[in-house]
């Protein structure tokens, strides 16, 4: 049984990010910088919230008598709570016999063609810990895009502005792009583990910096082109950012419509069409929110029993950075066109180059990543350069090994503990 560092890393974010906020809107309340204050709060109570309510939705406590759990929710406390219950599981595993266990079977990486399928027993606990990684791998996505991702780009925009950076803001920012880094990494693992669901996925720790890296590059000349454009054409940030963001949230409705399909009922059992109809828009609002900033890993389909499009598309890929980094080299270029006497003290073009290259290596590292460390790479039919030119890279069909009875049954589970295995 793995320890829940993933758990413990999540939850040591939150916290920080959020005590760093609440200790700098202080800040901003001495200083009488009411605006400023209002903002931090925001960015940080809103995806906190948020936070609270998917914790909740993924284990089901509306539907269980857990007013002490329900309460420390409501004051904001939900992670810290859920963090000690997953410690307290795995330090009292194997003490005390399971009633019962789980069977699954995962197919490992093939060797010589031959996908190898192996049966392994998963206990309740072992269980609940693939729960609780499931919903903080999620909590980590939003808490990085609809609350750290807006609120560094807001502390870096206020540096501009009163051309300094406190200690307070500094340790915010890091916190934040360490939050963000981090929440575009879960998004890239859980794509992973959803598109391969049948196999047994291990990520090594040089796929991990490389995602890392990929991720760090992208994300701070993303933020540092908004900013850079926002603080000398501050009427024109909010139509191009509200651009993106529809675009991205409308994108996966129009194909669903196009695509005249039923409406999707399989999300949760337990939900009206109307509460579908929430869940299914808060998943766009998400998606829109991470491409804004980065490539979301996916391809939201409605119309599929996932959700997810499981096929890499690289051509999609391909437009998405190259209209990107058209769009950050045109941002950047009104910058320097509009710049005001601050920044002649900057050698603007060596910055242009910089967030250029910044952007550049971003995708080096993306194209690392895809072609010598992916944990799956051994079921792409064609590599990342050959996909970019047949459009789309999928998996390899192997021959699979046949279950004990004879079918092709990729996992034998029950119940709810098998959505859990699902991420």
């Amino acid at each position: 049984m793995r320890l829940p560092s993933s758990v413990l890393v999540s939850v040591s974010l939150f916290t920080a990010e959020t005590t760093a906020a609440l200790y700098l809107s202080t800040t901003y309340r001495s200083a009488g910088d009411q605006i400023w204050q209002c903002f931090t709060l925001l960015f940080t109570l809103v995806p906190s919230v948020l936070v609270q309510l998917t914790l909740i939705f993924i284990h089901r406590d509306l539907s269980r008598d857990r007013p002490l759990v329900l309460l420390l929710h409501i004051l904001q406390l939900g992670p810290i709570i859920r963090c000690l219950d997953a410690f307290c599981i795995y330090g009292s595993a194997g003490k005390v016999e399971e009633p019962y266990v789980t069977i699954t079977r995962k197919k490992q990486m093939p060797r010589d063609g031959q996908a190898e399928e192996v049966e392994q027993e998963v206990g309740q606990a072992e269980g609940k810990l693939v729960t609780h990684r499931a919903a903080f791998a999620r909590t980590s996505v939003i808490q990085a895009f609809l609350g750290s991702a807006p609120q560094l780009t807001l502390q870096l925009y206020i540096c501009v502005l009163q051309k300094g950076v406190s200690i307070g803001r500094g340790t915010l920012m890091v916190i934040s792009l360490l939050s963000i880094v981090y929440g575009a990494l879960r998004c890239n693992i859980l794509a992973i583990k959803i598109r391969y669901d049948d196999y047994e996925v291990s990520v090594s720790p040089l796929a991990y910096l490389c995602v890392f890296l990929w991720r760090g590059f992208e994300i701070a000349t993303r933020v540092a082109v908004l900013v850079l454009f926002s603080s000398v054409l501050k009427v024109w940030i909010l139509p191009v950012v509200s651009a993106n963001f529809i675009l991205f949230f409308l994108h996966p409705w129009v194909l669903f419509w196009s695509s005249r399909s039923p409406f999707p009922e399989n999300i949760e059992k337990t939900l009206t069409r109307v509460g579908t109809t929430i869940v299914l828009c808060m998943l766009t609002f998400m998606y829109a929110g991470i491409n804004v900033f980065c490539w979301s890993a996916v391809q939201l389909r409605l119309d599929d029993t996932d959700l997810i499009d499981k096929g890499q598309a690289w051509r999609r890929v391909a437009v998405y950075y190259s209209l990107r980094f058209v769009e950050n080299a045109g941002l950047t270029l009104m910058w320097y066109t509009h710049r005001t006497e601050f920044y002649q003290r900057v050698d603007a073009p060596v910055l242009e180059v910089l967030l250029m290259l910044g952007y550049a290596m971003a995708v080096f590292f993306m194209l690392l990543f895809y072609q010598f460390c992916h944990p799956c790479r051994q079921l792409f039919s064609s590599s990342p350069t050959q996909g970019f030119q047949s459009g789309s890279m999928r998996t390899k069909p192997l021959s699979e090994p046949q279950g004990k009875d004879g079918d092709d049954q990729p996992c034998v589970t029950k119940g709810d503990f098998n959505q859990s295995l699902c991420v």
